[in-house]
C-alpha cells in the first residue's frame, strides 16, 4: 500500500463521534420505549377513552378522507378484522360513520363525523401545548437539525422492514406525538 492510497481510506469514527451516536441511539430507545409504554396503555382504558390505535384511525380519516376499511387496516398496519371492530366502535361513539361508497355501492366506506373531528381537534390542541412546552428553548437550527435525523432514521427503519414512508401532509406538531393519543 501506498502512502497516497492510506490517505484516501476514510477515517475510522473518532471516540467523540461513537459516544454521541452511541448517545443519540440510547436517546431513541428512551423514545421508543416511552412510545410503547404509552401504546401499552391501551389496554388499561375505560370505555370512555380511545385508545392510540382508534385516535391513528381517525387521524386517517381525518388526513385522507374517507376510507374502507382494508385501506384503513393497511394505513395502520392493523389486520381488517380487527380494524372492522375498532371502526365498530367508533361508530357506536358517534366518532365515525359507515356509509356506501359512492363510487362503488359495493364498498362501505367510514368517514369522520363532526364529533370525531371535534376529538382530533382537542386531541391535537393537548398535545400541541405539550409539544410545545417540551421543546421551548430549542432554536431553529436545532429543530431543523433534529427533524433531518429523524427522517433519516425513519427511512433507515422503512428500509430495514421493506415498508416505504408515507410523507405527512402537515409539518409541525400535528405529525408529532399528538398523532398518538
Amino acid at each position: 500500500m501506498t502512502d497516497n492510497t492510506i490517505e484516501e481510506m476514510p477515517a475510522p469514527a473518532s471516540a467523540e463521534r461513537a459516544e454521541e451516536l452511541t448517545e443519540l441511539g440510547d436517546a431513541f430507545r428512551r423514545v421508543f420505549r416511552s412510545l410503547s409504554r404509552l401504546r401499552g396503555r391501551d389496554t388499561h382504558l375505560d370505555g370512555s377513552e380511545l385508545s392510540h390505535a382508534q385516535f391513528e384511525l381517525l387521524i386517517e380519516l381525518d388526513e385522507r378522507g374517507e376510507l374502507s376499511a382494508g385501506d384503513l387496516a393497511a394505513a395502520a398496519r392493523l389486520t381488517p378484522a380487527t380494524v372492522t371492530q375498532m371502526l365498530d366502535h367508533l361508530a357506536d361513539r358517534g366518532h365515525v360513520e359507515r356509509v356506501r361508497s359512492e363510487t362503488d355501492r359495493r364498498v362501505v366506506v367510514s368517514r369522520l363525523t363532526p364529533q370525531g373531528r371535534r376529538k382530533i381537534v382537542s386531541k391535537r390542541d393537548a398535545w400541541r401545548s405539550r409539544w410545545d412546552g417540551a421543546l421551548e428553548g430549542v432554536d431553529g437550527d436545532d429543530l431543523r437539525a433534529a427533524t433531518r435525523v429523524l427522517e433519516r432514521l425513519g427511512e433507515l427503519f422503512a428500509d430495514a422492514s421493506g415498508v416505504e414512508v408515507r410523507e405527512s401532509p402537515r409539518p409541525g406538531p400535528e405529525t408529532g406525538p399528538e398523532r398518538l393519543r
